[in-house]
């Protein structure tokens, strides 16, 4: 675990503009900066970062944060992750806390692998571009392949010299320890004899979602019958082949924003795609997709598209597929080339916008797909056309969302010419199977349809979130207001005078909120309200950087969400718009104000409902009593009311 001063020093050091720009292109606006939103496609810069406060927003998706929340959103780092790709960044050495010994020796032999493969990386690669026989052999089988420099250099592809020890002599020689190129699967081992895994074959280097090297793909060249075309990486403790997706690094911040992800088979398939403009590709490195590999992809869209050669095995392999995706709740479609075809060779003989039309006209869920199959094995077989059909409900009852499992029997009914009675009938056999009540199968047509009632605004949530807004912006600034103060005039009678006071708006909101006795609602707002008021109350400045630090994700964005509201002006430059903008800063006090009456009103409005609803139950004597409290509470409100000059009728 990175210890809190490596954290704090990290989120001292870095800053924010450094580290959004190297992913977004920013420009100055005011004291801020604005780019295009990089979670979404636009033509308008949504996008804005705070220099001063180290915190951004993107209005185009809600999403802002701090440095690390960004690198966490954008690149997909856990948030260790984040931590140290920013100390490495600006050179701060992580320290770790107190750990067992076999915490040490696992995080030893981990950081001692990720050594090893970096280093037989850099190797390979410079095999392939400075040496003869690399660039005769390696560079020449990549430039036949049609791949670019730049994407030999993109996806860090490389070569092995075609001898038996000449990566485990360089390693050895550079420092590098005999068990650690031998658990990383780079030199085997056979008694005293010590050769290179990968000897004489163009190398496809397997990076993790943060970038590290975990392991390689090799292809061999010359023809040999002994030897296999492709070997990879031995299982080890930073490599899991199940775990793993090829390209995945170089593809996830397309997959994100496409909300789409292709899957292919092959290291090639990746690369051409790639080259071609088609980014948000990975392949599952010739292995049958994993669960563990879905819950990589589901973390960047909830949509996959396979994507496999025409003949009968590419066929099969699309098939192993479905039901995985389908359990993790994910959509899936696929799309399967001619014959003869794979993506590799389809990208290279064709322009990418027939590429892209070929796909768009191409891509079918499932459930077509599986009816095409049918249509293509045994068009007049009966049996066949039953087993099919029964395999496309099994594959639905699979699928988490029960409104998504009744539009796929709605269109499978569809497809198939047959009835949905049939298919919700089997559908509910096979849930009871699996433990789920059959009502949930029950088809639609025995289900009323009903009007979802519009989104209402909630004035509390609303009012609460003024409440944090006020505290965040404004909670130390000395304000003035007019209050009310209750006096006894000559007769005894109790009168309202109009005062004007002066406070910190932390301590009206805090007085007013304790006099009322009112906790807020929302568990965040809560939370945030206590948090801030322990600052405040401690006379200690409000650090927005610190302030972030000690925040969970959510209540992260909400804060930056409040904090760069305002920045939406400056986004649609109303004011060249002749559009005039109040600054808030100029009427907080009547924005506070007006805040606490408002909220007042709602609460006296609840009670007036309570006591009311009250009175059906209440025997007479208590029913005047309760009247007569209601009758107090209305007078009450009439007189916040004309405070906030509005009409009660």
């Amino acid at each position: 675990m990175i210890s809190k001063s490596t954290v704090d020093l990290v989120f001292e050091t870095a800053r924010l503009e450094e580290v959004i720009g190297d992913f977004v292109q920013l420009k100055k606006s005011g004291s801020n900066f604005k780019g295009l939103s990089p979670f979404s496609n636009e033509k308008t810069p949504s996008f804005m970062v705070s220099p001063a406060k180290q915190i951004w927003k993107d209005f185009s998706s809600g999403k802002g944060g701090n440095v690390v929340s960004f690198l966490m959103e954008h690149e997909h780092f856990t948030f260790p992750e984040a931590i140290k790709f920013l100390a490495k960044k600006y050179n701060i050495e992580v320290e770790e806390t107190q750990q067992t010994n076999e915490q040490k020796e696992a995080a030893s032999l981990r950081e001692s692998m990720y050594s090893v493969t970096d280093f037989a990386q850099s190797y390979f690669s410079k095999m392939l571009t400075e040496s003869q026989e690399g660039k005769n052999i390696g560079l020449s089988y990549f430039q036949e392949r049609g791949f670019t420099a730049e994407s030999i250099d993109r996806f860090h592809l490389g070569y092995s010299p075609d001898q038996w020890d000449a990566l485990t002599k360089a390693a050895l020689d550079a420092g590098f320890q005999e068990e650690f190129l031998v658990s990383s699967g780079l030199t085997i081992q056979k008694e005293e004899k010590q050769f290179d895994r990968f000897k004489g074959r163009v190398m496809f280097p397997i990076h993790s979602m943060s970038g590290r090297v975990m392991g390689f793909g090799g292809r061999i060249l010359k023809q040999d019958k002994q030897a296999a075309k492709y070997v990879n990486s031995p299982e080890s403790e930073v490599y899991q082949k199940s775990k793993v997706l090829y390209g995945l690094y170089q593809a996830k911040q397309h997959i994100a924003k496409q909300s789409n992800c292709y899957l292919v088979e092959g290291y090639t398939d990746v690369i051409q795609m790639h080259q071609a403009g088609i980014q948000n590709v990975v392949s599952s490195s010739g292995t049958a997709l994993t669960p563990d590999q879905v819950r990589l992809i589901r973390r960047l869209t909830d949509t996959i598209t396979l994507l496999f050669d025409g003949d009968a095995a590419g066929l099969r392999a699309a098939m192993r597929g479905v039901d995985i995706i389908l359990e993790a709740g994910m959509q899936v479609s696929i799309c399967t080339f001619p014959d003869g075809e794979d993506p590799d060779s389809f990208v290279r003989n064709h322009q990418l916008t027939e590429v892209k039309q070929f796909l768009e006209n191409n891509t079918v869920d499932f459930i077509q797909f599986k009816a095409k199959l049918l249509a293509e094995e045994g068009k007049n077989e009966p049996i066949r056309k039953a087993e099919t059909i029964r395999e496309i409900v099994q594959s639905i009852s699979i699928v988490p969302d029960a409104i998504r499992r009744e539009v796929y029997i709605q269109s499978c009914a569809s497809l198939m010419n047959i009835s949905e009675d049939v298919l919700f009938s089997t559908l509910a056999q096979l849930l009871q199977k699996k433990g789920q009540q059959a009502s949930q199968a029950r088809k639609l047509s025995e289900m009323k349809v009903v009007n979802v009632p519009k989104q209402k605004v909630d004035p509390r949530f609303e009012l609460e979130r003024n409440i944090i807004s006020l505290l965040l912006l404004y909670g130390q600034e000395e304000v003035s207001f007019e209050d009310v103060v209750m006096q006894s005039d000559e007769e005894g009678k109790i009168v309202h005078t109009p005062t004007e006071i002066s406070a910190k708006v932390y301590e009206k909101i805090y007085l007013d909120l304790q006099q009322d006795e009112v906790e807020l609602s929302t568990q965040s707002f809560r939370e945030l309200y206590h948090s801030l008021l322990s600052i405040y109350n401690a006379q200690k400045p409000l650090v927005m950087e610190t302030f972030l630090q000690e925040l969970s994700p959510e209540q992260s964005e909400l804060v930056s969400s409040i904090i760069m509201n305002d920045e939406n002006n400056v986004l649609h430059d109303w004011e060249r718009k002749n559009i005039v903008i109040k600054d808030k800063k100029t009427e907080i006090g009547r924005w506070l104000q007006q805040t606490i009456l408002n909220l007042r009103c709602l609460l006296i409005q609840e009670k007036i409902g309570e006591l009311q609803n009250q009175t059906a139950e209440s025997h007479i004597e208590t029913h005047r009593e309760i009247l007569e409290e209601v009758n107090d509470y209305v007078g009450l409100k009439k007189n916040l009311s004309k405070r906030l000059d509005r009409v009660i009728f």
